[in-house]
């Protein structure tokens, strides 16, 4: 094992399948499975390699774990793994397929969390699947409403006092059963909005107490929400070349297909990180909207490209811009400045 520098680990729950390449010779020396509580025992006992391993649940907490060993650690989206299993499915295929899409020069790899960043991307994942309940929540008693012949029109406020005019009115149809479950059903959504409440001020204290997200704050169309879904997603950038390449990793860059030195590009696609994408969008569409007359140059560009290609290319585009910029603060920890270019051009 004394010429061991490379190391696929496929991850599972309990079972972990070890591929072991000796990266000179392209040969693999070693390909066996093992239980879960003997993983850092057998890495510790490995002279310091490259490991490789798929972007999956728990791959953050094992890639932090073999790197106190002192080894070099990587994650690999599944997709670019996939193409490099030769054979059947097997985890002894998937480990070796691992280690092979690793030593790819032109491999791209996915950022590692910190506990920081996984504590942020935790908080919002429950947020997330708060406010999915409280909008079942809120579709299911328009629908139960509706059975009963009462329409109520869009938004909370609107559905409140709907139902609380049916309540009040005797002469309606809704049986005393219907009356107390329409109560029950107000009442989760009022203790899923205090909840909601909370999440926002801990949001909030987070986006202020880190600094990399206290620098992203000040652009144009990033709140606290999104500054902290945008940290847990780049952590420090350093996982990035360059601003394109955090872009291109959140989804917000145009896919291409290019032959014979011919570039099509065609639009951004659905994949990727769908929420902070959404966030992101929402943000620029709301910068657009209170453009008004501003005659700095980044407003100057952004009429232009709405007159040009319409408000939500124009929005998908900002958006681009905007992590391209968050990527530049975040990675030499710089103050945004809202008129860069007219400063270096004066």
């Amino acid at each position: 094992m004394s010429k061991l520098n490379v190391i696929g680990i496929d991850l599972a729950k309990n079972i972990f399948q070890i591929s072991c390449v000796d990266s000179t010779q392209r040969t693999e020396v070693l390909n066996k499975a093992i239980k879960r509580k003997d993983l850092l025992n057998f890495m510790r006992n490995q002279r310091k390699s490259r490991v490789f391993m798929e972007a999956c649940g728990g791959a953050h907490y094992w890639a932090r774990q073999i790197q106190l060993l002192g080894h070099e650690v990587h994650m690999i989206a599944p997709q670019f793994v996939k193409p490099f299993r030769k054979g059947h499915k097997t985890d002894a295929n998937d480990a070796l397929a691992i280690a092979e899409a690793g030593m790819r020069v032109d491999m791209r790899f996915v950022p590692l969390k910190n506990l920081e960043q996984q504590d942020v991307q935790a908080i919002h994942r429950v947020r997330e699947r708060l406010i999915k309940q409280r909008t079942q929540i809120i579709n299911q008693t328009h629908a139960i409403l509706l059975e009963f012949g009462i329409a109520s029109a869009k938004g909370q406020p609107a559905l409140r006092r709907t139902v609380q005019l049916a309540l009040e009115n005797a002469e309606n149809e809704l049986s005393p059963v219907m009356r107390a479950l329409l109560s029950e059903e107000m009442q989760e959504i009022n203790v899923l909005n205090e909840r909601l409440k909370q999440m926002d001020l801990q949001v909030s204290q987070l986006s202020r107490s880190i600094s990399a997200c206290a620098l992203i704050s000040e652009l144009e169309g990033i709140g606290p929400v999104t500054a902290t879904m945008l940290y847990s997603a780049l952590g420090d950038c350093r996982a990035f070349k360059r601003g394109r390449e955090a872009s291109a990793y959140i989804g917000v860059t145009p896919k291409q297909f290019s032959s014979g030195g011919k570039a099509n590009l065609m639009g951004i696609g659905r994949t990727r990180h769908v929420t902070l994408r959404a966030a992101l969008v929402r943000g620029a569409l709301a910068v657009i909207k209170m453009l008004g007359d501003k005659e700095d140059a980044k407003s100057q560009w952004l009429r232009e490209l709405i007159a040009r290609a319409g408000k939500n290319k124009a929005a998908v585009a900002l958006v681009n811009k905007t992590v391209r910029t968050a990527w530049a603060l975040m990675s030499k920890q710089e103050t945004y400045d809202a008129h860069y270019r007219e400063t270096v051009g004066a």
